[in-house]
């Protein structure tokens, strides 16, 4: 067999580095829903930036599986027009992007939903939330991060990096959310 006869040619282990590229693509896609309607990941199983991989009669859920997970709040929902003041750079070499991408919407359950991404794999971020005609008190949610940008999930260890709850609540009336380095957040406003 040759490279691209080989079935398993396309299989590609998937990190936490993927999980943040999903969710900026996802937020992407939001802030044009006027002209994206639908968005699907084309590949699934044992493939690039698949969402699970398998080995015989195993199987791991990957960061980028978590992800799509963590954004279901956005399916059919109606994005929100939503900016960020300061936004911070990440750096490297002559090359930068916004450390923090962010993405609201009004979901079915009637709840306001942010999904954040700190492309930063060395700073945190805080954001401050301010939403006209809503004062929200807390923020309630999962987060996806790690120590380190390639950690992922193996057979020997699926449970490597998984979301973990997230929550903060307001103070002095306003609420700040504490964004780690490297990290997908979903919060619903409340």
């Amino acid at each position: 067999m040759t490279g691209d006869d080989d079935p398993g040619f396309l299989y590609q282990q998937n990190s936490l580095r993927d999980g943040l590229v999903a969710a900026l693509n996802f937020n992407i896609f939001h802030k044009h829903a006027d002209r994206v309607h639908m968005s699907i990941i084309a590949q699934m199983v044992n493939v690039l930036q698949a969402m699970i991989l398998t080995e015989k009669d195993k199987m791991i859920l990957t960061p980028t599986y978590h992800v799509f997970k963590m954004y279901i709040p956005f399916q059919g929902a109606t994005s929100l027009p939503i900016s960020i003041k300061n936004v911070p750079q990440y750096q490297l070499d002559k090359k930068s992007i916004p450390a923090i991408s962010v993405s609201a919407a009004k979901a079915k359950d009637g709840k306001i939903y942010l999904a954040i991404a700190n492309t930063n794999p060395h700073k945190a971020e805080t954001l401050n939330v301010n939403a006209k005609g809503l004062t929200a008190k807390k923020a309630t949610g999962q987060i996806l991060t790690s120590e380190k940008m390639d950690t992922h999930n193996t057979f020997a260890s699926p449970n490597a990096i998984v979301p973990k709850a997230y929550s903060a609540e307001a103070k002095g009336g306003k609420l700040v959310l504490d964004i780690p380095a490297k990290s997908v957040v979903v919060v619903a406003l409340e």
